[in-house]
């Protein structure tokens, strides 16, 4: 069984309204209801946090004051740490069904979707592997990164969260999946990580990151700044071919 994508082929043209910033949250209930289903996808400005941010003293003003200056704040369900959000920045999220307990299928979930993503970057000369990216905001495992040891720089992050739906007209709820990716396209990383410090101190959570454990993927390929629009539209394309090539993991 193979991923329904559910965006028109230009969703990431210049001319497509950004979409909020928790939407592939929305595929949950659709995954449970009709089968597995994708989206690759762009948001509006801001700044996401996971729910375990909401403890800070400080994040209910920290949240009006960001809002106040275009870098709103959203609440996302799954863990992980800060991220930006907006244009250049490309979302690619899968979300199945999957029997059985999630700490036992969380690893194939995301290196289904780390293999997606690291075949569309190679069509481009971009070679990268899952690893971690210390300075880098939200690491994990599960980044995609260019280089290795000290000079690795993270160019992907991923998050998954799983619930229990109930699909229509079934007796038994069943184990839904929502594994995501955020891919630094084509995105200044200084002005990006600047604003996740300028978060972390508002809230006073200790944390601090550094713009030269990141990279944007425009910077690593040989274009003219004319060129980094149509580059971002021809990497959602490859992305969306190659998540209809993928297959679903074993269960």
């Amino acid at each position: 069984m193979h991923f329904t994508l559910l965006d028109p082929a230009d969703a990431a043209s210049a001319g497509e309204a950004l979409r909020d910033a928790r939407f592939d949250e929305s595929l949950i209930a659709r995954a449970a209801d009709e089968g597995p289903c994708a989206s690759v996808w762009q948001a509006r400005q801001g700044l996401v946090v996971p729910r375990t941010y909401q403890r800070y003293d400080g994040f209910e003003k920290a949240c009006r004051d960001f809002a106040d200056q275009g870098w709103p704040i959203t609440v996302r369900q799954s863990g992980g740490g800060i991220v930006p959000q907006g244009p250049g920045i490309l979302n690619a999220s899968l979300a199945y069904t999957m029997e059985g307990k999630p700490l036992d299928h969380s690893d194939e979930a995301y290196a289904l979707l780390c293999n997606i993503i690291g075949a569309a970057l190679a069509g481009y000369g971009v070679i990268s592997q899952p690893q971690t990216v210390e300075g880098s905001f939200c690491d994990g495992r599960y980044n995609l990164a260019v280089g290795t040891g000290p000079l690795a720089r993270k160019v992907a992050g991923t998050a998954q969260v799983w619930r229990r739906r109930k699909p229509a007209g079934a007796a038994e709820p069943t184990q839904i999946v929502l594994v995501h990716a955020l891919i630094l396209a084509a995105v200044d990383v200084e002005l990006a990580t600047a604003q996740a410090n300028r978060f972390e101190t508002a809230v006073h959570s200790g944390r601090r990151y550094s713009a030269e454990r990141v990279a944007s993927l425009h910077e690593l390929t040989d274009m003219q700044a004319s060129d980094v629009p149509a580059f971002v539209t021809r990497l959602a394309a490859s992305l969306r071919a190659e998540i209809q090539r993928s297959g679903l993991p074993a269960a």
